[in-house]
């Protein structure tokens, strides 16, 4: 079997949505993931804040209400043995840039694939936490206020997501680029591929080699050289963790 058919991933665009408390609206995807694996403690990931215990309290306060503990990988004396330990991961939202090159500085990239693609304990994703589990940050919202090593992430996917997607506001009277505008500007480089524009309160479910659209909303696909097509939740994406299918897609 292939390490990335035990992949267990919930990429969601935000964990706020109006109208709900933190991660609500997720509630039941996450409470089922965790329990089917008999998680009752979730290593948080807090590097897209500069604040990492005051972000780490406040994830608390959610699990918590569910049963789980939660514990700071900043807490931990060897960053590295915390995810080899994990249970589950989740990572957090924020600045992706600051998320990414602290991921790289502590030497974690290599180590949270084996334990998600190899291991299949749980991933949780939510806003730069999401960005960094795809293929690359390329198409982030956020503003590179440090530099990584690399753009490349964790490629827990092989494709991009671009969470917060938003649509085009047609009576807004602001004249500067519209997200997918800025997709688009990405899918013309040459090495670029797909990108998955997921709404708020959306998110992708991934089991292996199969991938579902979920939430409250549809998500936006875009292709290099394609049409922009609109997937409704509850839509198969599994097309989309096809390597072979990405790159012929390019073509």
């Amino acid at each position: 079997m292939s390490a990335r058919c035990v992949r267990q991933l919930l990429l969601i665009s935000s964990s706020r949505l109006d109208g709900y408390e933190p991660l609500e609206f997720v509630a039941n995807d996450i409470n089922t993931l965790l329990k089917k694996n008999n998680v009752s403690t979730v290593l948080f990931v807090p590097y897209a804040l500069k604040d990492y215990d005051t972000y780490l309290s406040n994830t608390k306060n959610i699990f918590s209400k569910w049963g789980y503990e939660v514990e700071g990988i900043h807490k931990s004396a060897n960053p590295l043995q915390a995810v080899r330990n994990a249970q589950a991961i989740f990572i957090g939202g924020g600045n992706t840039f600051r998320l990414l090159k602290t991921l790289y500085d502590n030497q974690l990239i290599d180590a949270i694939q084996k334990r998600v693609l190899q291991d299949g304990i749980p991933y949780l994703g939510s806003s730069a936490g999401t960005n960094v589990a795809t293929r690359s940050i390329h198409t982030t919202n956020d503003m590179p206020i440090v530099f990584p090593k690399s753009l490349q992430a964790l490629e827990l996917v092989p494709f991009n997501i671009n969470p917060h997607y938003l649509d085009p506001d047609t009576n807004s009277t602001h004249k500067g680029e519209t997200r997918e505008e800025r997709i688009v500007q990405y899918l013309e480089e040459a090495d670029a591929g797909p990108v998955l524009g997921l709404r708020e309160g959306t998110w992708l479910h991934v089991e292996g080699i199969k991938a579902t659209l979920k939430g409250l909303h549809a998500a936006r696909l875009f292709i290099p050289k394609k049409d922009a097509m609109e997937y409704e939740s509850g839509s198969d994406m599994s097309f989309l963790l096809d390597n072979d299918w990405i790159h012929k897609c390019k073509q």
